[in-house]
């Protein structure tokens, strides 16, 4: 899966620096389309995949859901900090500043906060179900925040470009634009299966390890007034 996400990335990414046709609006600077939207459609769907991994976790309550959901928020957060810096880096050029209190940039970074408090709030719970538990719950509220980045340039005025179609882009666009969203795609799966089996494996060692005896209780003696005890 990651061998042919990355060839399949690199292929898409030649394509568009070297075949595709300049953006009609922002000529060359648009180039970067070919990496920040399926950086953008990734990290939705690793939150998803996320979101649904929570669900599994509270639903059966095991530790290979709680596991993916912690695989895949890792990921989803990788991708998630990318498309925010390669957003800014589109941005100056464009919009003439390196962020904008923008609706779809603001909760994005909201979208990022929330599911890196969701992986810190992991390490200060050390009881394994209280974890799963409090974490899904977590992850579960962060997701909320993953439709409203998808909607927010249809609920808002924004900077940020509406939503475009095959048949608003150029064929030329098209095709190494869906190369790199099936690249990414693929690089994520990968990944999150690397990830889902270290902390799996973690996670089950954990449970399997056996609890340490209880510090046995002194035994007190009944003694009488001016006697040691």
């Amino acid at each position: 899966m990651l061998a042919l996400g990355w060839i399949l990335l690199a292929v898409a990414h030649a394509w568009g620096l070297f075949y595709a046709p300049p953006e009609a609006m922002m000529g060359d600077v648009g180039r970067i389309l070919y990496v920040h939207v399926p950086t953008a459609w990734a990290a939705l769907l690793a939150y998803t995949a996320c979101f649904i991994a929570a669900v599994g976790a509270l639903w059966g309550g095991r530790s290979s859901w709680d596991a993916a959901m912690v695989a895949a928020a890792e990921v989803g957060v990788v991708l998630n900090a990318l498309l925010l810096f390669q957003g800014s880096v589109w941005a100056r050029p464009t919009w003439g500043v390196w962020w904008t209190w923008d609706p779809r940039l603001t909760t994005t970074a909201v979208m990022l906060l929330l599911f890196v408090g969701m992986l810190v709030l992991r390490r200060v719970v050390d009881d394994p179900e209280r974890r799963l538990t409090v974490s899904a719950v977590a992850t579960i509220i962060a997701w909320v925040d993953v439709p409203v980045v998808y909607f927010a340039v249809k609920w808002w005025r924004t900077l940020h470009q509406p939503f475009s179609s095959p048949e608003t882009v150029a064929g030329s666009m098209v095709t190494p634009l869906r190369t790199a969203a099936f690249a990414m795609l693929f690089i994520s799966i990968g990944l999150i299966v690397v990830r889902w089996r270290s902390v799996h494996a973690r996670l089950k060692a954990e449970s399997d390890a056996p609890e340490l005896p209880a510090a046995p209780t002194p035994l007190t003696l009944g003694v009488g007034p001016g006697e040691v005890r």
